[in-house]
């Protein structure tokens, strides 16, 4: 039997489309209302059993990549599940679950490819985009050209608090991708 909360996720993630990339104080109180235990339990290993399906990992995809960039937005910590949502998403790849989730949502299981600093990780969000969301293949080109040019995401620095370079300040004083 599939555990219901995997519906519950979705429904909710789907239900709130128009939020999604708003970087809402109020969207990401909602998120972190409606999915702090999921997200807690996620990240223990607790809803393993959700990989079994495209669905559940799309839920975990949500949980490890999702909100965490909402619930702890600007803090290290919406980083902190990203190795947990790039083993998700690299295990849906390759059981061939991403072209089993609705086109709309597609694009979050292909997220934590292009969330990576490792460019073969962007490589392969390339390549996923090309092949499964063409729509959104300018924002994974885009992606993987920041980090094949600084080998990582300039924006990230003070975050992490490491020392921007002369080159990563003019980027990013000239508009370059603020994340």
């Amino acid at each position: 039997m599939t555990d219901p909360r995997i519906g519950e996720v979705i429904a909710w993630w789907q239900d709130a489309v128009e939020e999604w990339f708003s970087q809402s104080p109020a969207f990401d109180a909602a998120v972190r209302r409606g999915f702090a235990p999921l997200h807690e339990a996620a990240m223990v290993g607790e809803l393993a059993a959700w990989r079994d399906t495209p669905e559940g990992c799309l839920a975990m995809l949500i949980l490890h990549d999702q909100y965490p960039r909402n619930a702890f937005r600007g803090t290290r910590e919406m980083y902190r599940t990203d190795p947990q949502a790039l083993s998700v998403a690299r295990h849906a790849w390759r059981q061939g679950f991403i072209d089993r989730v609705p086109q709309d949502l597609r694009l979050f299981m292909l997220l934590p490819f292009a969330h990576s600093e490792t460019l073969e990780d962007q490589n392969q969000s390339v390549a996923l985009h090309r092949r499964d969301l063409p729509s959104g293949l300018h924002r994974a080109r885009r992606h993987r050209d920041i980090i094949a040019r600084f080998g990582r995401f300039p924006h990230r620095q003070p975050i992490f608090e490491r020392a921007l370079t002369p080159k990563e300040i003019r980027y990013l004083n000239t508009g370059g991708f603020q994340g």
